[in-house]
Formats: structure tokens, sequence, C-alpha cells
């Protein structure tokens, strides 16, 4: 399973246009989305993919990290792999 760290987008951004956006740039569907305000001046998303590994999220994340999207420059990083015992 893979997780990508989207930050720096808008609060009122819906799942689907984050959806759209990522898929624009030739990332699978995400399976899940867990958003994180923060301070809330700069919103995040935990975006899970539960068929992708991160070494095929970190071969797309060049398309998208750094990007200026919605007025924003969005910051995009591919988590390590996590594993629960």
């Amino acid at each position: 399973m893979g997780e990508l760290w989207l930050s720096n987008i808008q609060k009122e951004t819906s799942d689907d246009e984050i959806r759209q956006f990522l898929c624009g740039y030739g990332f699978p569907s995400f399976d899940w989305i867990q958003r994180i305000d923060g301070t809330g001046t700069s919103p995040a998303a935990l975006l899970g993919f539960n068929e992708v590994h991160g070494y095929a999220l970190r071969g797309l994340q060049s398309r998208v990290h750094n990007l200026f999207w919605k007025n924003r420059t969005v910051t995009v990083q591919v988590l390590p792999e996590r594993y629960e015992y």
C-alpha cells in the first residue's frame, strides 16, 4: 500500500477535485483520503492507494511536486512504506 502526502491545498478543494488533478497527471485513483487541517495556513491530505506501492508513486511524484494549482504551490511527498505488526 502506498501513501501520498499532498499539502498546501485550498481547504475548500473537494476529494473529486484532488482525484481529477492527480489522475490528469497519470496517478491512479486513490482508495481513501484523510484531511489534515494543521494550523489552517497549509491544509493537507493523506491519500491511500491499496494496490499501488510507494515506488510506483515515486515515479509519478515529480509530475506534480511544486506545481502551481488553484493559486497555491502544492507539495507532494510519497511516505515510506509502513508495516504494522
